[in-house]
């Protein structure tokens, strides 16, 4: 594909933070591997969300997670770019009216990790020791474990949240396996958290593109760098999340993965004080992906009944 020098032939939207452009860096790399052409004809365009400005609060209290994918979606609408890359986990479920995930690469370890400088792990760290992380799942997860512990809110990207960690503000802290390998930082992590132990966020490790749906071309374009087992597993994931409800504002897991042919789900949910959890799990063909995991949210909702995540 030959491309004029002055026109680029992509432009990406994508948020600033180091793992966002790592991210995006990627998505360009793959684009112009798939169609042949020279890196510098994609354009990253770095679009400052609200989700990037407010640091001071909770995401849950200003709005949840849709503040890290609203200015880069209005950015879509005005045409001022053609694709969205996104940390999938990011992406509400209803996604606005016009715009659709075109494609999701190729998905990485989707496990948490443990980091602190005062213990070996999770069930090292000595009580009233200080748990710092964002993610109402992650705090519902360490007061289910270690209720004896302090867990508080801890905003910032990953190089903040470190550097806080260096300054003993908090004891430890957990982040996404999968951002710390792009980042080139996975030496960071003191243990690897068991799936098992620590089931992930809903679309954790992968990172998907959105596009305006009537973009015919750049939909064509993106679409070959689209992993069908991935996209199969989010469409799961993001089905169970989105019949609890689920945002920001929710403790859920949610986790969809291929093993021998079938598409297996374990879904969890938490109440926030970590006092009462319930899980499901389910497994069908990949064509069944979105029921599969309705229907294990809609019995999750049902099992923790109203109030449950109060």
């Amino acid at each position: 594909m030959v491309q004029s020098s002055s026109t680029p032939l992509l432009r990406i939207g994508t948020r600033g933070s180091p793992l966002a452009l790592a991210q995006a860096h990627e998505v360009r790399a793959r684009l112009a591997e798939a169609h042949s052409v020279d890196p510098a004809a994609i354009e990253i365009c770095v679009i400052r969300t609200s989700g990037d400005m407010i640091q001071d609060r909770p995401l849950a209290e200003v709005g949840g997670k849709g503040l890290f994918t609203k200015e880069i979606e209005q950015a879509l609408f005005d045409n001022a770019v053609d694709l969205a890359v996104h940390s999938a986990k990011d992406m509400e479920t209803a996604l606005p009216l016009g715009l659709a995930a075109t494609a999701f690469l190729k998905r990485e370890d989707v496990r948490d990790v443990f980091i602190s400088r005062k213990a070996a792990d999770l069930s090292a760290l000595p009580s009233g020791a200080i748990v710092g992380t964002a993610s109402l799942r992650r705090q519902a997860m360490v007061r289910r474990l270690r209720p004896d512990l302090q867990v508080v809110s801890l905003r910032g990207n990953v190089q903040t949240r470190l550097r806080k960690l260096d300054a003993e503000e908090i004891d430890a802290t957990m982040l996404a396996l999968a951002g710390l390998r792009r980042l080139g930082l996975a030496d960071v992590a003191t243990a690897i958290f068991s799936i098992d132990e620590f089931p992930p966020a809903v679309g954790q490790g992968a990172i998907a593109i959105e596009t305006r749906a009537d973009d015919a071309r750049t939909c064509e374009l993106v679409a070959a760098l689209d992993d069908a087992d991935t996209t199969a597993a989010l469409t799961a994931e993001r089905a169970f999340l989105a019949a609890l409800d689920g945002s920001c504002r929710t403790p859920i897991a949610g986790h969809a993965r291929f093993s021998n042919g079938a598409l297996t789900l374990r879904g969890l949910i938490v109440k926030p004080d970590g006092s009462v959890a319930h899980e499901t799990t389910r497994a069908g063909a990949a064509s069944e992906a979105a029921a599969l995991g309705r229907d294990a949210g809609d019995e999750l909702k049902q099992r923790g009944g109203p109030g449950f995540f109060a």
